[in-house]
């Protein structure tokens, strides 16, 4: 395995989509309270109804202008324009597990296709969020990663994505009765760490209070990256503790300098520190992914080795690992690690004092699992 990936070194020092593209549609969503009052009022129009229209998003979960009722007639279109534009239109939904994994294909304004996958199990609800159109990371085992970056999404785009999920609960849509969002994880496409602004947008537009957002715990809120170290160190700055996921995937330079391209730039050790350092000042538990993968790292010493790496931190439960099963990808080499490799694994971090737990895999068949995601239309 060759230490520096072919291509890595041509990864971007600045991690955000290129400028000059077309913007998505403002959207209340995009904008706090005062910001959507203060839009009103430029397009002359009364900022007090702002409130009455977050009231229908957030609260009523509402999508038909027909149902806002307390809108003046006269005025409800321009209002509904203004505030609530179109961001989103589904092209197709897949269904697993007897319909409570459905995973939505959704075409952006531009084109630009992206998936969401919602979660239903007996005491939660996850709804997994993409945060850019592909993703410029080039990790060469997710479907996602050989695609590309097209472009960051908005706040609003992040957002629809769980009001639509929330919608289909509260309707009824979804096998088990009706329901509500109770985790977000931002796991689908993108690196969401790459679009720090709008990631963070959207994070507080879910926890913020109702009508002004979802009213969301942040506890129930994981944000994952595959290693932005300046980024890491700026939500941890944030104030909002939500849990960090960190996609590690080796406990060594050496090879996850291939399976992680950024890792070039940021150490294995850079990395971790940061995390431990999330850690340390929110006193929120780091989650640390590990996808694992047949002979390439899941080998018993690596499992040594990660747990050395992670307990050079000490020992007070400041991480756990979440080991993830590889879920195929078209064309890929990759393949799941053999079951007893994975016991093995498990074993080895256990034994040295590390929580760690194998990911209960959704939505496999319907490639909407972990790393599947590529949003196509066939």
């Amino acid at each position: 395995m060759p230490d520096v990936p072919e291509g890595a070194v041509s990864l971007p020092l600045v991690f955000d989509a290129p400028r000059g593209r077309a913007k998505p549609p403002r959207h209340l969503a995009d904008l706090d309270e005062p910001g959507r009052k203060a839009l009103l009022e430029e397009m002359g129009l009364p900022g007090f109804r702002a409130k009455q229209l977050s009231h229908h998003y957030f609260g009523r979960l509402a999508d038909d202008p027909s149902e806002m009722t307390d809108l003046p007639a006269g005025r409800r279109d321009e209002l509904v324009a203004a505030l609530l534009p179109d961001l989103m239109t589904p092209l197709r939904t897949l269904e697993a597990d007897r319909g409570t994994t459905r995973k939505t294909l959704w075409r952006l304004f531009d084109g630009a296709l992206v998936e969401s996958v919602l979660m239903r199990y007996p005491d939660r609800v996850t709804i997994c969020v993409s945060s850019q159109a592909g993703c410029g990371m080039a990790c060469p085992f997710c479907a996602t990663g050989q695609g590309g970056l097209q472009r960051n999404m908005s706040t609003a785009e992040i957002v629809e994505q769980v009001v639509a999920g929330a919608r289909s609960l509260a309707r009824d849509e979804v096998p088990g009765g009706r329901g509500r969002v109770s985790n977000v994880v931002f796991m689908g496409m993108g690196e969401p760490l790459a679009n720090y602004r709008a990631v963070i947008g959207a994070v507080r537009r879910l926890t913020d209070p109702s009508p002004a957002g979802l009213g969301m715990s942040a506890r129930g809120i994981t944000v994952s990256t595959v290693g932005l170290v300046p980024r890491i160190k700026q939500l941890t700055d944030e104030g909002i503790p939500v849990t960090l996921a960190l996609s590690l995937h080796a406990p060594d330079d050496e090879l996850r300098n291939e399976l992680v391209p950024i890792n070039t730039r940021f150490s294995v050790d850079e990395t971790v520190a940061a995390a431990w350092n999330y850690a340390k000042v929110t006193k929120r538990r780091v989650s640390i992914e590990y996808a694992m993968m047949r002979g390439i790292n899941d080998q018993a010493w690596r499992a040594d080795l990660l747990a050395e790496v992670l307990n050079g931190y000490g020992d007070w439960g400041w991480v756990h690992v979440n080991l993830i099963p590889l879920n195929p990808t078209p064309g890929s080499k990759w393949t799941a690690s053999d079951p007893a490799d994975e016991r093995e694994f498990v074993r080895r971090l256990e034994a040295h004092g590390i929580p760690t737990t194998v990911r209960d895999t959704r939505g496999r068949e319907i490639d909407g699992a972990c790393g599947q995601l590529a949003a196509t239309e066939t």
